[in-house]
């Protein structure tokens, strides 16, 4: 079989999937829906391995394969581009996608949406792959919307919960803001290199690079800076960076497998690999690059500090989702972009990783999402606890593991960029390590160790989830079963090695080759490289680190805090009253959205509806409503069944015709 079928196969294998159990989900019942899809997907990952092994043969492929319509000189086509990037994402891709529908198995086994669900997830891999593949900006926007539309159906799965529709809501609406810079910034594209082909663009970029446009007024602006901000918006939307970060923990209403699949492996990292790929752009504008750090900085540490105060254990993990999306885009914004694809691939395993664990833990709970109704489950729950111990421990960045490798060289990258920002977002970025563990672990503690506390639980069973208790016994949690477990520890392998196996050629090996461009303005790779002495010594070099330490003392805090004496946390809380206030309503970033966007909106149609409606149109089609009625009853008084009213009229009528006629001649 040649590659360019493989290619097909690929994105078409889950889609077809998906298509049979949404579209025949009744005929082929439940087991047909899971076996459609899984098989769908499963196709799609070894045929992703085959085509990541024909390129490390060095076989890349850039080509058109369907012209949806030509207009003039420009052309929209659906085309692949297969590079050492695009691999590393489809393989990212379908591992994650094919572990989460194994697990939907276990964790959806009574929800009468079962079908569907499978449908969704499978289509949402679709949509990932096109995002990924493509080899232009019409399919690239495609694969945008297309994830956009999937995450949407799947945060509000469960229709029923109020909560769901208006997390669904609210994320499709903040993706659309991002979505409308995303396609202002496309259009700038096509509008002056008059192609919306990556090569041809990136090609072009060099010879553009001091060209400025005006935007309004007289100033002028760097063309290169305005697409690179633009662009950058529809990832901040997509990757939920603040302030358009607030769709992501809400999100968290969607059922559990969702979460691992959309908000840790993978749609909120198309805004992170889709800023990589237009590396040849953003290398021209320093602009760019300062904006993009910076909110990548305020994300990585703010957000991590919403981590700390809250209570359902699914949204402390959305939290740091947040936070290590903003670490991706601050790499992104010292041009270190293969660190920062690295870091979303080592994060998309430990973050799945967690979630999925996070599920279980929920499974065994009969859906209640409580920390504080936890506590002592490592006894109970020995694979969802070491699982969920190996995923903490990725993500604070222990040595050896995988979250290490790329953490640590983001925050040494960021200590070594030469922009004016970049000495705030190192301190953001060396404060949310300790953030980050301090918050990781007092989840931790909080549900595998210390008292158990889910006998005093207000035992609160999701009817509308339609679940049952999963055959438990007494009130005592057990492990999950196979199909939630093994997904578990097939995600922890990776979890535990992927970064010592692949940190030198994917950072300093030319492992990316062309598909990644950094100019010598940024050398910041170059000099990274300059201290890198291979995996091994790395990681023994870390124990000497601040981040190390910094990672140790949260740890430690969090143990002392929540262990040993969880006093201190009760009596903080009341000491710093505003300060927890202000984390537990997120900044009031909802609320003031909600005041001057939403209810501006209400105020803009009110007026709209008086002036607009009310007195231009209502006016206009009411006014010629009353000129037909007064018509009307002026011909109803002739109307009146008698003979000579008629003859006269018809006389009347007669002279008229007769008067108008000798006028004509």
């Amino acid at each position: 079989m040649d590659m360019q079928t493989l290619y097909l196969i690929i994105p078409l294998a889950p889609l077809v999937g998906a298509l049979l159990a949404g579209l025949f989900g009744r005929l082929i019942g439940r087991t047909g829906a899971h076996v459609v899809t899984i098989v769908g997907v499963a196709v799609s990952f070894i045929a992703s391995v085959l085509v990541f092994q024909d390129v490390l043969a060095g076989h890349t492929y850039n080509g058109s394969v369907y012209t949806w319509m030509v207009l003039g000189d420009l052309r929209f086509e659906v085309g692949f581009l297969i590079d050492s990037l695009t691999t590393m994402m489809m393989l990212v891709v379908t591992f994650v996608s094919l572990m989460v529908h194994i697990y939907t198995i276990g964790y959806m086994r009574d929800d009468p949406g079962y079908q569907r669900f499978f449908s969704y997830i499978s289509l949402f891999t679709f949509a990932m792959l096109m995002l990924v593949m493509s080899n232009n900006f019409l399919q690239l926007f495609f694969g945008w919307e297309a994830v956009g539309l999937v995450s949407y159906l799947l945060i509000g799965f469960w229709y029923e919960k109020e909560t769901a529709i208006y997390a669904n809501l609210k994320a499709f609406l903040v993706n659309r803001v991002g979505d409308f810079g995303f396609i202002l910034g496309i259009g700038l594209v096509l509008a002056h290199f008059g192609s919306l082909d990556y090569a041809t663009v990136f090609a072009q970029a060099p010879s553009l690079a001091n060209n400025t446009i005006t935007i309004w007024g007289d100033k002028a602006w760097s063309l290169m800076t305005v697409i690179g901000i633009l662009l950058f918006i529809g990832a901040m939307g997509k990757s939920a960076q603040f302030p358009l970060h607030v769709w992501l923990p809400d999100s968290m209403e969607g059922p559990t497998p969702i979460s691992a699949l959309i908000h840790a492996a993978t749609m909120v990292t198309a805004g992170i690999f889709m800023v990589a790929r237009m590396s040849p752009l953003y290398e021209l504008s320093d602009v760019a690059l300062s904006f993009i750090m910076v909110i990548g900085a305020i994300t990585a540490l703010f957000m991590g500090f919403l981590g700390i105060v809250q209570n359902d254990i699914k949204r402390v993990v959305a939290y740091s989702t947040l936070s290590q999306l903003g670490y991706m885009t601050v790499a992104l914004g010292a041009s270190a972009y293969s660190v920062a694809v690295f870091h979303l691939m080592t994060h998309a395993f430990f973050k799945a990783l967690l979630f999925l664990a996070a599920g279980s833990v929920i499974i065994a709970m009969h859906h209640n999402q409580d920390i504080r109704y936890m506590g002592g489950l490592k006894k109970y729950m020995p694979i969802t606890w070491i699982t969920s111990l190996i995923g903490s421990l990725a993500l604070i960045g222990t040595p050896f593991l995988s979250g290490f490798y790329s953490k640590e060289t983001i925050i040494e990258a960021v200590k070594l960029s030469h922009l004016p920002v970049a000495a705030w977002a190192y301190w953001a970025v060396l404060i949310g390590v300790f953030v980050t563990a301090f918050y990781s672990f007092r989840m931790y503690f909080l549900v595998f160790h210390g008292k158990e506390r889910f006998h005093n639980a207000h035992h609160h069973d999701d009817a509308s989830h339609g679940q049952d208790d999963h055959g438990h016994h007494g009130g005592v949690p057990h492990e999950t079963p196979w199909v939630v477990t093994g997904p578990l520890l097939l995600l922890a392998l990776p979890s535990l090695a992927i970064g010592y196996m692949t940190i030198e050629p994917m950072l300093y090996g030319n492992f990316f080759g062309n598909a990644i461009t950094v100019s010598d303005r940024h050398p910041v790779m170059v000099e990274l490289n300059q201290h890198f002495n291979g995996a091994m010594a790395y990681a023994l070099h870390a124990f000497v680190t601040v981040p190390f330490w910094l990672a140790v003392a949260g740890v430690g805090l969090s143990a002392y805090f929540y262990l040993v004496r969880p006093d201190i946390p009760a009596a903080l809380q009341k000491r710093f009253a505003f300060l927890h206030t202000l984390l537990v309503n997120k900044y009031w970033f909802d609320e003031l959205y909600s005041f001057v966007f939403a209810k501006g909106a209400r105020l803009l149609g009110a007026g709209l509806w008086r002036g607009g409606d009310r007195a231009v149109i209502d006016g206009a089609v009411n006014g010629t409503a009353h000129l037909v009625e007064r018509f009307s009853r002026l011909v109803k008084s002739f109307q009146s069944g008698y003979i000579y009213h008629y003859a006269f009229a018809m006389l009347i009528g007669v002279f008229v015709l007769v008067s108008w006629f000798a006028r004509l001649n």
